[in-house]
């Protein structure tokens, strides 16, 4: 059970990865919810009996801490257990596990022993470079390890290497190792071996589908939010993209998503550049999202899509947003031309919330290149969900309210006639849209007046 993601359905736009369940699914493959298809499930949940909590919180922090295999595979698994709920599981008087005390550090510690881990030798020699007796050559930590002193009583020994060096052909394709290399190898008596750390990334992977279970508890999301531990250990994990276990990328991607509608960037600094309590700043993480927005999986960009859409609804988050408003706005632009649904609903959901910050947001929105075009190409495909039309229309509707933009918004005029004309759905915001485009105020700071006048 150890690094599975267990998940089921959820109703309405709550949280990622729990898709609605109406009565069309066929619900033969979900265990427990026989006679009941026609209701959406409730998704997981992370709350416990409360007597469990009483009797066994503390075993499963300790079990957490210890390291040990047996100890840390147990709690992983019951976690991952607890952290589920089945549609008919009504669970009265029960304990979030987030506020557990030590449970969420202990679950944030797994993952950090692995990071501290994970990494390659040759670039653990690099990161630690030795600065004790360097120039002398008896202490053996000098001059990058090439000592060729006649003086160095292990001369002898670094001089043959020819007859240490392994046979080619035994060499199962990882290049020739010298004997003398072990003595000068980092690694200390009690590391792990290529299975160990093999385990060690499994159980990091569990614990980042627990927490991702974590987030998706309303109880927990404050509690979370306003952990500045649980939020670099996410943050880091999103960084390393590149070299990263993907699973642990995408569980610690989506677990902020979720957080975000609580999530203040301040906590990691009152200022853009400089560090208020940490050596993770805002900036920092404003530019990790930035990278997952611009990566290629899918599922990452469409993650990070959200995550922005997210955060600038908050007034305290703007400022820090805003100033890499011309990066995101290229890259959701980039994702509206995909042909993908679900990165075009993504970008349009994002690209919604900016429309509706200020003025230069939508002068800056309106004269990206292709902006216009393919918004409108999102109402007249149309989306296969009618909300993402509607927001693409309302964005545009946006972008019609400000007088500067009508030289852009003019090219399409014809296609806004049309759909005004043809399309019941749209045909109201796309009249309020040609009105915007041949009034001569801006309507957001004009005082209210009737269409038709009197």
């Amino acid at each position: 059970m150890v690094g599975q993601a267990g998940g089921a359905g959820g109703s309405g736009p709550a949280k990622r990865g729990r898709p609605a369940v109406n009565a069309s699914n066929n619900n033969a493959d979900a265990p427990g919810v026989a006679g009941v298809g026609a209701q959406p499930t409730l998704g997981p949940s992370i709350q416990v009996h409360s007597g469990f909590a009483e009797q066994n919180h503390k075993r499963l922090v300790l079990a957490l801490q210890s390291g040990l295999k047996g100890e840390l595979t147990w709690a992983l698994n019951t976690l991952t257990m607890l952290s589920f709920k089945e549609k008919d599981d009504s669970r009265k008087d029960s304990t979030p596990l987030a506020k557990i005390p030590g449970l969420l550090d202990a679950v944030l510690h797994v993952i950090n022993e692995w990071r501290d881990i994970g990494h390659n030798r040759e670039s653990a020699k690099l990161a630690r470079p030795r600065t004790l007796g360097a120039g002398r050559p008896y202490t053996g930590f000098g001059a990058e390890y090439d000592i060729s002193s006649s003086a160095d009583p292990l001369n002898r020994l670094r001089t043959l290497s020819e007859s240490w060096t392994q046979d080619e052909s035994k060499s199962d394709g990882e290049g020739q190792k010298k004997a003398s290399d072990w003595w000068w190898d980092e690694e200390g008596l009690f590391n792990l071996d290529e299975l160990g750390r093999a385990e060690r990334q499994q159980c990091a992977v569990a614990a980042s589908n627990v927490i991702r279970n974590f987030s998706f508890m309303p109880e927990n999301e404050q509690t979370m939010a306003q952990n500045r531990h649980c939020l670099e250990t996410l943050v880091v994990c999103m960084e390393d993209h590149e070299t990263e276990d993907d699973e642990l990328v995408t569980n610690a991607l989506e677990s902020i998503v979720n957080l975000a509608p609580f999530l203040l960037l301040k906590i990691f600094g009152e200022t853009i550049d400089s560090p208020a309590r940490g050596r993770i700043t805002v900036k920092r993480v404003v530019q990790v999202i930035l990278g997952m927005l611009e990566s290629q999986v899918r599922a990452w960009h469409c993650s990070a899509a959200e995550l922005l859409g997210r955060l600038v609804v908050n007034p305290d988050n703007e400022p820090f947003i805003l100033s890499f408003a011309p990066q995101i706005y290229r890259r959701l632009v980039d994702l509206l031309g995909l042909p993908v649904s679900d990165a075009q609903a993504a970008a349009v959901a994002a690209l919604y919330n900016f429309a509706e910050i200020n003025m230069d947001c939508r002068l800056r929105l309106a004269n990206e290149r292709w902006a216009v075009g393919r918004l409108l190409r999102v109402v007249q495909a149309p989306h296969p969900l009618a909300e993402i039309c509607r927001k693409a229309a309302l964005t545009l509707e946006s972008l019609a309210s400000e007088p500067q933009n009508r030289a852009v918004l003019m090219s399409h005029e014809n296609s806004f006639v049309e759909i005004a004309m043809t399309d019941m759905r749209m045909s109201d915001i796309f009249a309020r849209i040609l009105f915007e485009m041949s009034s001569g105020t801006n309507s957001r700071v004009a005082p209210v007046r009737g269409v038709w006048g009197s």
